[in-house]
């Protein structure tokens, strides 16, 4: 059994742990209470409410739209669902770029109003006062570098980012000025795996990657990639575990044929 799998309540110190004993960080994105409930007993060590609801669960083309208040209603869902992993949530777009005041505040609203654990922002240096400020009020932050998705049209594609040197350097840098200002832990998305390994040997606390190679000390996917509900989705970096577009589909096809036959609901089925 793991070290975390021992523990009742997976905390940033745990994380902590688990980087220092070498044992890999599981982390996957959750939005309700039912999947969360179910991820949750599966032994997932991190639940992230991703403001990737904004396309997974609303429908929209990037993360950009999904606003605090829609975040706090997600979030508030999967507290309620999980019992025993530490619950990350992430700052939405507009909720703390503009100054640490307004960060805090937003970071305040989270915490207060779901019960979550810890939240998640996207940006390097140019974030900074933003994190020290929600950090100073004791709230726990997961700093996030690399293809960073609410700068999505600043960059114009979801290509991998920090190839170059300039860029790899700045990535490096904002990667120890976040630990620096206290955060626990940090997501790298989509670099080259080769510059995820560096950055996870130079830094004391965890990292989790996402589209960044084997190396990191932990993993995050989306939950509705990674359960095939979105076939529409194929970067390199997912694995389905399931393919559960197919089997919703072949389900509700099934039912459908059974109600208008007739066979649904039978005799045992019925009062």
């Amino acid at each position: 059994m793991s070290a975390s799998a021992e523990l009742k309540r997976i905390t940033t110190a745990t994380l902590q742990k688990l980087k220092s004993s070498g044992e890999k960080i599981s982390m996957l994105t959750a939005y309700d209470y039912s999947f969360a409930r179910i991820i949750d007993e599966a032994g997932i060590d991190v639940i992230l409410v991703g403001d990737s609801a904004s396309n997974v669960m609303a429908g929209h083309e990037t993360t950009l739209p999904i606003t605090l208040d829609q975040m706090i209603y997600h979030a508030s869902s999967v507290v309620r669902g999980a019992k025993r992993c530490l619950i990350v949530v992430d700052l939405p777009f507009g909720a703390y770029q503009s100054n640490g005041d307004i960060a805090l505040a937003s970071a305040i609203r989270i915490m207060k109003e779901t019960g979550a654990h810890a939240i998640k922002l996207e940006g390097g240096e140019e974030v900074l006062d933003s994190v020290k400020r929600i950090i100073s009020a004791g709230i726990p932050v997961m700093a996030h570098l690399g293809l960073t998705p609410q700068s999505i049209y600043k960059f114009g594609t979801y290509n991998v980012r920090a190839k170059e040197e300039v860029e790899a350097n700045k990535l490096q840098k904002d990667a120890l000025i976040m630990q620096e200002a206290g955060c626990f832990a940090l997501v790298l998305e989509k670099i080259p795996a080769k510059l995820a390994k560096e950055v996870t040997k130079r830094l004391q606390i965890p990292t989790i990657g996402i589209g960044a190679g084997g190396d990191c000390d932990g993993q995050v996917l989306v939950m509705h990639d990674m359960l095939g509900l979105n076939k529409d989705f194929n970067p390199r970096f997912l694995r389905r575990y399931l393919d559960l577009h197919q089997q919703v589909t072949t389900s509700v096809s099934k039912y459908i044929e059974d109600v208008r036959s007739g066979n649904f609901p039978n005799d045992s089925e019925s009062y």
